[in-house]
């Protein structure tokens, strides 16, 4: 267990995991009771993991009824206290069963489990999600509070101090913002932050996403990072950038195949493109994701890959002449904050290790939209229901294998159970149903 942090005056501190709808959940003990949960761990019922974004708990293979108890148990390395929630801390939570074993389930386990295993293959990862966001007034319809052209200075100037206090929050709880600017959807603001191992990612993530719907509160707002705010609306992603590193260096870079591609480096990106269809139902398999995951909307709903290709799913990043060494990353487009983070840098890195393990080669890589191709050119649409997604996640022998049969089953479990009571839920009710739920 980790060691108690110093110099941390909450008075109350909240553990947090992720389910497999994406709904990040949380039990919270006052801080003198942190040593004790940090060693027996907090309980909490398995069924959390077969629980839909509405909350309705489904029954699956292993999951079948209320029966059992897990406990939390917080990462004390990743204490942290919440700035814009004052007398607060928060830590990610790992679980455990009674017996003190690891449970088979844990997402955040599992995303270490990858990481692990690509460390054994002599593999390092470094990863960060970007993050978009529609901040709309304090009430249950949306309206917008941003308003101007998309990433537009006038956009801006609207939000100077909240995105002043929002980077200084999240620099002092430890995060580390690289760009912030106003985006194209309506009252749409966007931030990414630096890079992280994989599983520090997912957790930097959760607590993005958590102090953004804090600050948004202090300003009378609200935060909704949901795919998709209007019917017709453009919605907000959650993509996913990663670098692959050897004893020798970058795997994107400094090779002989195409932009610098190392032969590892593009195995590992060939399996990453392999698992796209899905990988869907792991980061972006809400029913109300498919209404953002269209062609011709940036959002990547095609299975192709090109540099600096913004309507692919698999979009390589060279960086600017000279600063490949460093710059060079590739982008996971086809996801959004629906997508339980700790389940999607843990599937990118099965993906890609798989890749590895066969020694995969990409396909010719596409330039301009894919909407003008089809299938015969190697491009082919990526699943535009959740029922689709579903599927390819149950058919993933690769996502499978790595995830456990207790963890990918109830993974389809959830995603199944969304299909059938949602599938057919037109575009304004699945707004309504997701708006503030994430």
């Amino acid at each position: 267990m980790s060691s108690m942090p110093d110099r941390i005056a909450a008075q109350l501190v909240a553990f947090s995991f992720v389910d497999n709808a994406g709904i990040t959940r949380v039990k919270a003990v006052p801080m003198q009771r942190l040593s004790h949960a940090a060693r027996y761990g907090v309980g909490a019922s398995p069924t959390f993991d077969a629980f839909s974004f509405d909350d309705v708990m489904n029954a699956g293979r292993y999951l079948t009824g209320p029966d059992g108890d897990l406990r939390l148990v917080p990462d004390l390395s990743r204490l942290t206290e919440l700035v814009f929630q004052p007398g607060w801390a928060w830590a990610p939570a790992d679980k455990f069963t009674q017996d003190g074993e690891r449970y088979p389930g844990c997402q955040r386990h599992f995303a270490t489990r990858q990481a692990e295993a690509a460390g054994r293959e002599g593999l390092r990862l470094s990863m960060a999600f970007e993050t978009e966001w529609a901040v709309g007034a304090d009430e249950d319809a949306f309206t917008p509070v941003v308003t101007g052209p998309g990433y537009g200075i006038i956009r801006l100037g609207r939000v100077a101090d909240y995105a002043r206090e929002l980077v200084g929050a999240l620099d002092r709880q430890g995060v580390s913002v690289e760009q912030f600017h106003p985006e194209y959807a309506l009252s749409q603001l966007e931030l990414s932050v630096a890079p992280a191992a994989p599983v520090a990612a997912a957790d930097d993530a959760v607590l993005v996403r958590h102090t953004i719907r804090q600050v948004s509160l202090r300003h009378g707002w609200r935060a909704s990072l949901a795919p998709c705010i209007e019917p017709d609306g453009t919605g907000s992603g959650a993509h996913l950038h990663l670098s692959l590193h050897d004893e020798r260096g970058p795997l994107f870079a400094g090779g002989d195949g195409r932009y610098g591609l190392r032969p590892v480096g593009e195995a590992f990106l060939a399996g990453v493109l392999r698992e796209l269809p899905a990988l869907v139902a792991v980061g972006a398999g809400n029913p109300a994701s498919f209404l953002r995951l269209l062609p011709s909307r940036w959002a990547g709903a095609w299975q192709c890959w090109g540099r600096e290709t913004r309507e692919a799913g698999l979009r390589l990043i060279t960086g600017m002449r000279g600063t490949e060494e460093w710059a060079a990353n590739a982008e996971v487009k086809c996801l959004d904050a629906t997508g339980n983070p700790y389940l999607v840098v843990g599937s990118v890195i099965a993906a890609g290790l798989a890749g590895v393990a066969e020694e995969l080669r990409l396909p010719a890589e596409i330039h301009g939209d894919p909407a003008g191709f089809d299938e015969s050119a190697g491009v082919a649409r990526l699943p535009a229901t959740v029922a689709e997604a579903a599927e390819r996640l149950t058919e993933s022998k690769v996502l499978a294998e790595a995830m456990g049969p207790e963890l990918h089953d109830a993974l389809v479990t959830v995603r199944r159970a969304e299909a059938d009571r949602y599938g057919g839920a037109g575009a304004a009710e699945l707004v309504e149903l997701t708006r503030w739920r994430f």
